[in-house]
This record gives C-alpha cells, structure tokens and sequence, in this order.
C-alpha cells in the first residue's frame, strides 16, 4: 500500500512568524510555563542539568521564547543566563518578564540571535565559556542545525553540556494518524478504548505548516528529523551523548473533553529529551 502526501509550504520566513505570533505563544504558554513544561521538559531538565547547577554555572538558553527555562536555570542555581531568540518579539516579551522580578535582576541578559546564521553565532562565540548550553523545545522549529552544531565546541567550557528537548521525532513531526478504536477485554468482559498513532512518513518528511498553540494568528514551519540526522548533526562535530530520556504524558493528564488529545496517548513519548558534551581531549 502507498500513501501520497501533500505538504504545504511555508510562505514566509520561519523567524518572521515568531514575531507575528509571539503574543499567542506567551499568552498560551504563561510566564511560568504549561502543562508540557511542568509535566514533561522539567523533569527531564532536572535531572540532565541538577548536578550541575550546584556550581552556580555560567548558562547560554538559545531559542529561549519567553524566557521560560533563563528564569528557571536561574531558580535552580544558575549564577548567570543569556537568553538568546532570533525572534525580536520574543526577546521583548523575555526582557518585560525579566524585568518584572527582582530574583532576575542582573542575572539575565538578552540577545538576538539566529542560530542559523553564522555571523550571529561567530559573535555569540565571543561571549562563550559556558557551563551549560540549553536549547528547549525549538529544535523542531529550526531549518538547520549544522551551524549550531559547530558553534557549540567554542560556546562551550571544557566539561560543558549541551541539553535539549523537542518534539519526539517519531510520534510528533512524522506524518502520523491519531486512531481511537474499541475493543473487547476477555478478561474483564468489558469494553475498553485504545489509542494509537499510525506512522506513514518518518525516514523523509518535508518541512510542514502546524501551530504551537491553539488560536495562533500564523501557522509556523515544522522541519522532521530521523533520530539519526538529530544526533548526527552533534555526532559530526565530534560530541557525544550522556543522557536521552523520552517522556509522555500519564492517565492523570487525560483530557475527558478531547478524546484526541495528545494528553490522553499514555504509552507513546510526546518529548524527546540529550544530553551531549565533547569528551576532553
């Protein structure tokens, strides 16, 4: 059996549609975060990051949207974050947050950057050192990595971390059907639901149009990548990986309203967390 995808094309620039939707996604999100953040990326950024906060690390958060994970590395030890964005918009929307709390004072800096862009990340170099480089839940938003990946060497102190999180490559960016189907349990006599994702495209998917949250007034670009194209990025630059967890939502999460909802699959990860470093020389 074949299956025939159209996949619509991203009209606009993919940083563009950041600014236009960043009031959506704050709105959506909050200044302290929902329910994927406190559910599934915190428990994953405390335990790949937590040994290493105790040391008051030196943090650089790329692609840091509202500021959500600056603010929580600075709540969990951080002596120091720069919060970068290539969204102009968004850093905005960091910096009114930022400066709305006393506990941030100081202690977190904004800058643009474009991870995709060269000059931007060669300037970011100049202010490298750091102890830990996070990248939360925006690699899936990000046309190239290669960039990125190769100015990670130079950003990074010598027994530094790179952490990120994103949506999980195989149950989320693949081309995939949600199925809710009933079926009967000899072993209680009763009917039970089963939900199911059906995956048709994973090795090779075009970039596709989706929203971040609900009611967003722009649809923004998506870019799938295979497990092994993700991590190979790292891999070519010579990292390696400590840490990969995959988390998904559990039956306490489940949306009684939205049979659909991503919140109610238990038993397929919605995130996928790694943790890479460069072994000493």
């Amino acid at each position: 059996m074949s299956t025939t995808t159209t996949v619509a094309a991203a009209t606009t620039s993919p940083l563009s549609v950041w600014d236009a939707i960043a009031p959506d996604w704050n709105a959506s999100i909050t200044a302290t975060g929902n329910k994927y953040f406190h559910r599934l990326q915190i428990p994953i950024l405390t335990r790949f990051l937590a040994p290493h906060l105790t040391s008051s690390p030196k943090c650089l958060d790329l692609a840091t949207g509202n500021g959500l994970v600056a603010r929580w590395l600075v709540d969990n030890g951080a002596s120091s974050v720069l919060a970068t964005d290539g969204s102009t918009e968004m850093l905005r929307i960091t910096e009114t947050l930022t400066a709305s709390d006393a506990r941030y004072a100081g202690k977190i800096r904004t800058k643009r950057v474009d991870v995709t862009n060269r000059q931007d990340m060669e300037a970011l170099i100049e202010e490298g050192g750091f102890d830990i480089v996070t990248i939360n839940m925006a690699i899936m938003d990000i046309e190239r990595l290669d960039v990125l990946a190769a100015s990670l060497r130079p950003l990074l102190a010598p027994s530094g971390i790179f952490v990120a999180t994103v949506l999980h490559p195989v149950f989320f960016t693949s081309l995939h059907d949600r199925q809710i189907s009933v079926r009967y349990n000899p072993s209680t006599g009763e009917e039970e639901t089963v939900l199911s994702k059906c995956i048709y495209g994973y090795l090779s998917v075009k970039p596709s149009l989706g929203i971040a949250v609900p009611g967003q007034r722009e649809k923004q670009t998506y870019f799938h990548r295979p497990m092994h194209e993700l991590f190979g990025e790292f891999f070519r630059v010579g990292m390696v990986m400590d840490g990969m967890e995959e988390t998904g939502f559990t039956e306490e999460d489940r949306n009684h309203d939205r049979p659909q909802s991503n919140c109610n699959f238990s038993q397929l990860p919605a995130i996928l967390g790694f943790r890479m470093r460069f072994l000493s020389s």
